[in-house]
C-alpha cells in the first residue's frame, strides 16, 4: 500500500510556554496549522483571545516558542 500526505491537515506544532501568564511552570499551549506560519498565527490568537495577551506580551512570548514538524498524517493513495 503506498501512503501520501494528507493535504491540508496539520503538519506543524506550535509550542509556547505561558508561565508568565499562569504562573505555572510547567504550562505549555500548543496549536497546529498546515504551514510554520499558520501555526505560529494560531498561537499568537489563542494568547490574544483566551489568555487576553497584548501585541507586546505575544510577541515575548513569541520569542520563547518552539515551532517543530509533526509525523505527518498519511492516508492510502487512491488508484
Amino acid at each position: 500500500m503506498v501512503q501520501q500526505i494528507r493535504h491540508n491537515e496539520p503538519q506543524y506544532i506550535c509550542i509556547i510556554p505561558v508561565e508568565r501568564i499562569t504562573a505555572n511552570q510547567d504550562e505549555e499551549i500548543m496549536t497546529f496549522g498546515v504551514s510554520v506560519d499558520d501555526a505560529k498565527r494560531r498561537g499568537e490568537e489563542l494568547l490574544a483571545s483566551t489568555y487576553g495577551c497584548n501585541q507586546s506580551q505575544i510577541l515575548e512570548l513569541m520569542q520563547q516558542a518552539r515551532i517543530e514538524p509533526i509525523a505527518q498524517w498519511c492516508a492510502p493513495k487512491e488508484g
